[in-house]
């Protein structure tokens, strides 16, 4: 925090601190509650790394590098419709360094010239949310309730499970808490003949019932894959009851002959990633059915006198109907920076704004709010 002493001396600054210290801990508090719930998903966990170098250290630095930029990109992706995927590309040469809380070692090996690790890289929510809001790019950090996935692999030929565990453990392999759809992964219970996993498999609607009966959850999935040899596919039904309600869907994945392990994998990660998808879809539904499908997230420059009248300021904009979601950004002793959310959009803003006695006005690219 900076406190800038005017010419009028010391003693105005010395009273200017105390205020500020305390409106910087009050935000910084109902930051910290608001964010609990969704900074889980601000850590890509799990991420493969690799590199080869001169010497050990080198390949060490060069695969944290690498590592943490692309797990900067698979973070945006998890947190953004896939609608606006176009759009954070020219996010590209963000320095993922810059946005880095830390990471931590799953495992790891190295030689002389190359180093390979799973790690955990752990991303700055608050600057990771800044930078979407000021770019203007709708993300979902809210986690969905947490789902039971029951990975199941069958032959082709007699349609029944068998015990073939590479399914399970690509499942495995996925950062499965952190994701938008945290899933917990079970193995198939003796009570679900294979004629229920048929049916599953068929979009039965009441076999849908007895899942959730087997495992005591409204929340749980199927994951059935299934090796045509003949034809060449990998086929896969996830069928079950997420977060936005029960479903089937059925994809089929050609199979890499030379590495069909591979295949599994994408086909895991293609699952994971239609239901993040789902939740995101209905996030958005949401936001749109509250508030007339205009829902925005801004960073608003305020600008004010002096620590009376942002107070002022920042309890009419706290008292607004409609603002959602008000952070303190930065604060000095002649002006702030906030953001918030209005599910009306900017304009509609401004003129709740207004009737709260208060300017926001458009300058450039940037919103500016200060006391009529």
């Amino acid at each position: 925090m900076t406190t800038i002493i005017s010419r009028s001396g010391r003693g105005r600054a010395k009273r200017l601190r105390a205020p500020l210290l305390g409106l910087l801990l009050l935000s910084a508090a109902a930051a910290e509650t608001r964010a609990a719930s969704t900074d889980a998903v601000f850590t890509v966990g799990n991420y493969p790394v690799e590199a080869r170098a001169d010497n050990a250290v080198a390949a060490k630095d060069r695969a944290l590098a690498d590592g943490q930029q692309a797990a900067l990109r698979s973070l945006l992706k998890r947190l953004v419709p896939v609608t606006a995927y176009a759009r954070i590309s020219k996010l590209s040469t963000t320095r993922a360094g810059d946005l880095i809380e830390g990471y931590k070692v799953r495992s790891e090996r190295n030689s002389a010239t190359e180093y390979i690790a799973s790690l955990d890289f752990s991303f700055q929510a608050k600057a990771v949310r800044d930078m979407l809001r000021r770019e203007g790019i709708a993300f979902t950090d809210e986690q969905a309730p947490a789902l039971i996935v029951v990975p199941v692999r069958r032959t082709a030929a007699s349609g029944a499970p068998d015990n073939e565990a590479t399914w399970a453990n690509v499942w495995k392999g996925l950062d499965l808490e952190h994701a938008l759809t945290p899933v917990k992964l079970q193995a198939l219970k003796k009570e679900i003949a294979p004629d229920a996993v048929t049916a599953l498999a068929d979009g039965d609607g009441s076999a849908i019932r007895g899942l959730a009966a087997a495992y005591g959850s409204e929340l749980v999935l199927l994951a059935v894959a299934e090796q045509d040899d003949a034809a060449g596919r990998l086929n896969v039904t996830l069928s079950g009851r997420d977060a936005v309600g029960a479903f089937t869907l059925k994809r089929a994945y050609r199979l890499d002959a030379g590495d069909p392990a591979y295949t599994s994998e994408l086909a895991a990660v293609v699952s994971l990633g239609i239901l993040e998808g789902r939740w995101k879809a209905l996030k958005s539904r949401r936001d749109t059915a509250g508030g007339g499908g205009n829902a925005v997230d801004l960073l608003i420059a305020v600008e004010f006198r002096g620590m009376s009248e942002w107070q002022d300021i920042s309890r009419r904009l706290s008292a607004t109907p409609g603002v959602e979601e008000l952070e303190v950004a930065g604060l000095s002793a002649r002006g702030a920076r906030v953001t918030l959310r209005y599910a009306e959009g900017a304009e509609a803003l401004a003129n709740a704004l207004a009737r709260q006695g208060l300017s926001l006005r458009a300058v450039g690219s940037n919103w500016v709010l200060g006391l009529q």
